[in-house]
């Protein structure tokens, strides 16, 4: 159906660090992160915390990324541990200034803490006769330097480097895995369940399944005029990639043109309905506190909190006008949240977003609005601004920062956050 011969033809890698975390905590204790079963948790003193990293004999026990410190058996052969974020971002600046010894700048894009894309299309040929021998020598560079093993994935494009690394370089021995264009019937099309492909969410699966798609290779000879008719441009882009195709070069660097304001958080224990009311407001306080220093106002409000067992309650709403007020946006969202969340549930997540922003020197107030009040609160909340980018978050605290369900000093001083 698709003429390979006028696709991009280049060689991308995409390189992970393979346990990254849990590698780099076995090495500061001189352990073999092969050999030694290991969990890096959130906060050890908590036996609700979560598992952000297990070494590859941990997960053969059944203990993974996201389970509970509960959930890992009390054994002396058994590691827990606290992260240590400042620590890993030094591992990976290090393997970052490995990399960038084999590309320019432009050709390298670092897509997590523990994994990058390079495109060595003008570069292999300098330091090996084939892209693969190159990644060879990365691989062995990156261990010899810091003892962290690498996997790689080799591809055409950057989607053929990433399911690559995925779906065969990950679980082979030598740790490196190529795929081109004429890879795509035998490896790509195998790909089943569809939520295994990039990409595709359970959502989307349940919806191709309908139309008795299953694989990656019932996608693939699908026909994308009907998968444009019922899922719009994404169905076009699911057509192509389930063909291998990706016309996206990482050169040409993506320009986010809706940015948001994120918060978001797991909640150490299980929370009352009313006790999620003084971690919602300090979120809120944190998002509209970025959004005011940025100069500007949001209109859209989306905001979502999930019980113990599962279940989300999300709203989104608009503000025309647009507002960088923290209480008049935390009133109108437990205003909204009070009238869908169960109050009898236990919560153990919740986020806050906010999008559609407009500079706040449009600002228009309202004639039924008081301007000498409006006036004071801006001049409130620009003290207590400066006052924060000065002295820190808890320079100013409310009085409900203060009490039991409060995470805003066990927050201060994480990086992405954990501990330092």
């Amino acid at each position: 159906m698709y003429n390979y011969h006028i696709c991009p033809h280049r060689h991308v890698f995409c390189v992970d660090q393979k346990s990254f975390f849990a590698s780099v905590s076995c090495i500061l204790k001189g352990l073999d992160p092969m050999t030694t079963k290991l969990a890096v948790v959130a906060d050890t003193k908590n036996l609700g915390s979560v598992v952000l990293a297990a070494t590859p004999e941990l997960k053969k026990i059944g203990i993974r990324t996201g389970s509970r410190l509960f959930e890992i058996p009390s054994r002396n052969d058994i590691y827990i541990i606290n992260p240590s974020m400042k620590t890993y971002l030094d591992y990976s600046a290090r393997i970052t200034e490995i990399a960038l010894k084999y590309v320019a700048p432009e050709d390298f894009h670092q897509y997590s803490v523990d994994e990058f894309f390079m495109d060595v299309t003008e570069s292999y040929h300098i330091y090996e006769e084939t892209p693969y021998a190159l990644a060879e020598r990365i691989r062995a560079e990156v261990y010899r330097e810091t003892r962290i093993d690498c996997a790689i994935g080799i591809g055409e494009n950057i989607l053929l480097s990433k399911l690559s690394l995925d779906i065969e370089a990950k679980k082979t021995v030598g740790g490196i895995a190529e795929w081109r264009y004429e890879d795509v019937p035998e490896k790509l099309w195998k790909i089943k369940p569809l939520r295994n492909f990039w990409g595709i969410n359970r959502r989307s699966e349940i919806k191709l399944n309908e139309r008795g798609i299953f694989s990656i290779g019932d996608l693939a000879k699908y026909s994308p005029v009907h998968l444009k008719r019922d899922f719009g441009i994404i169905g076009v882009d699911w057509h192509l990639h389930a063909n291998g195709i990706d016309f996206s070069t990482i050169r040409e660097k993506h320009v986010v043109h809706s940015p948001s304001i994120v918060k978001s958080q797991i909640l150490m224990r299980d929370y009352r309905f009313d006790e999620t009311y003084v971690v919602l407001l300090e979120h809120v306080d944190e998002v509209t506190h970025r959004l005011r220093i940025s100069g500007r106002m949001a209109r859209t409000v989306q905001f979502a909190v999930g019980t113990a067992e599962g279940k989300i309650y999300r709203k989104q709403f608009t503000i025309r006008e647009g507002t960088n007020d923290s209480n008049a946006i935390m009133k109108r969202v437990w205003e909204l949240l009070s009238g869908i969340a169960d109050p009898y549930a236990m919560y153990r997540t919740l986020s806050i977003s906010l999008t559609n922003f407009i500079p706040d020197h449009v600002r228009q107030i309202s004639l039924f609005e008081d301007v000498e009040a409006a006036e004071r609160r801006d001049r409130l909340m620009k003290t207590v601004d400066r006052l924060k980018v000065k002295y820190g978050q808890l320079s100013v605290m409310r009085a409900l920062s203060c009490t039991e369900p409060s995470t805003l000093k066990l927050r201060e001083g994480l990086i992405a956050g954990h501990k330092r």
